[in-house]
């Protein structure tokens, strides 16, 4: 079974969770887990360190993108070729630098809020121009509006930034959904760039669709972002994948300039091979205990702060809480950091829709769960922290 590290442990970490705030401060904010690395990167990292092996990434090895496909065959029922993989630093730069070659500039990227905060950035970044159409809400459930993209695409946007899974919610798009969008995207002769980081923690039961492997027409026009990062805690070693599926964007992805993937890191290649080859097992264990922390916060909600909710999700480590009725604004994240001392994501940053919403990471001991919950509560009640 997998636990987290004790709390003095992970204090020692010098990562943003860790150093962002003040000690009296629960960061559950970043999407980073509160558990050890597993044993076999662990192992491959201190041989590669031993053996002063930091040098530039081999980026036409071929291990780490035959490790991810053969764990996407069995995972997903989904083969992707690995000669069809491109490898740099993170799934951000895949995201932006793919934009930056499928999008002219001041092109329309259609966005999809609440969605991961970075995308506006990225988006400009790229040189394109934010398009929002919000997901479908009915109450319920969230769904992509493939008639609203289709009016975006129709309206001029260029390009598809999809997040599957969906962060902060833990959507996991249907295939239906995702084949009605690609149609939409090729009538229009746009692209899709779809962020699949968190595809591995999708939870036991759940099908996951890759969108490249919903049809001819997405394969045509899209590109999928993926790496181990989100899977096995690795986001500071610096390795993340383009993915593409057909030979049009496989020859895209070629003219693609060499510095992109000179900048992967060595140790995450290493560890992200390592990761998709050895470390399923400990994936599994994983899931399993964040399942079981989605548990624990709905029954510690239900008992002690039944006024915040959320909606379980099926994928992911994060939980997307409803904190309008509180009173506590647009941005209930700051009254809790401030009078709860729990750090979360800030809402708003999330788009519009996430107004009076917060993103709390549940990658962590049942333990610090049950305090967050505890602090909120008592901030709620007139018990502040400060």
């Amino acid at each position: 079974m997998t636990t987290a590290d004790e709390i003095s442990a992970l204090r020692r970490r010098t990562s943003t969770k860790w150093r962002s705030y003040e000690q009296d401060v629960l960061p559950m904010f970043i999407a980073e887990m509160d558990f050890p690395t597993p044993p076999r990167i662990k192992e491959a990292l201190l041989a590669a360190v031993e053996n002063n092996d930091t040098g530039y990434a081999a980026t036409a090895e071929r291990g780490p993108a035959q490790a991810w496909a053969d764990f996407a065959a069995r995972r997903w029922n989904w083969r992707p070729d690995p000669e069809r993989i491109a490898y740099t630093t993170d799934v951000t730069v895949v995201l932006v630098e793919s934009l930056r070659r499928l999008v002219a500039p001041g092109d329309g990227v259609v966005i999809t809020p609440p969605v991961y905060a970075p995308f506006y950035d990225l988006v400009r970044e790229a040189g394109g121009n934010v398009v929002e159409v919000p997901l479908q809400d009915d109450g319920t459930a969230y769904r992509l509006d493939v008639p609203g993209i289709d009016a975006a695409l129709a309206a001029g946007a260029r390009a598809v930034l999809l997040c599957n899974p969906h962060n902060p919610l833990g959507l996991v798009h249907s295939r239906e959904d995702l084949a009605a969008l690609a149609e939409v995207v090729e009538r229009h002769g746009a692209h899709v760039v779809s962020d699949e980081i968190h595809a591995p923690m999708v939870h036991r039961g759940v099908d996951f669709t890759p969108y490249l492997s919903v049809s001819d027409a997405a394969r045509r026009h899209g590109v999928a972002a993926a790496s181990g990062s989100k899977a096995f805690n690795l986001a500071g070693l610096k390795a993340a994948m383009f993915v593409v599926d057909s030979g049009p964007m496989a020859r895209w992805l070629a003219a693609l300039p060499p510095a992109v993937s000179y900048r992967t890191g060595i140790l995450g290649l290493l560890a992200t091979r390592e990761g998709f080859l050895h470390c399923e097992d400990w994936l599994d264990a994983t899931i399993a205990v964040v399942e079981s922390n989605v548990d624990l916060l709905e029954r510690e909600l239900a008992e002690k702060l039944p006024e915040v909710t959320f909606r379980r999700g099926r994928a992911t480590y994060l939980a997307w809480l409803d904190m309008r009725a509180l009173g506590w604004g647009d941005n209930p994240s700051q009254h809790a950091v401030t009078h709860a001392k729990v750090a979360l994501s800030p809402g708003p940053t999330f788009g519009p829709p996430g107004r009076g919403f917060a993103r709390m990471n549940l990658a962590c001991a049942p333990e610090t769960v049950v305090e967050a919950v505890d602090r909120l509560a008592a901030a709620v009640h007139g018990g502040s922290r400060n």
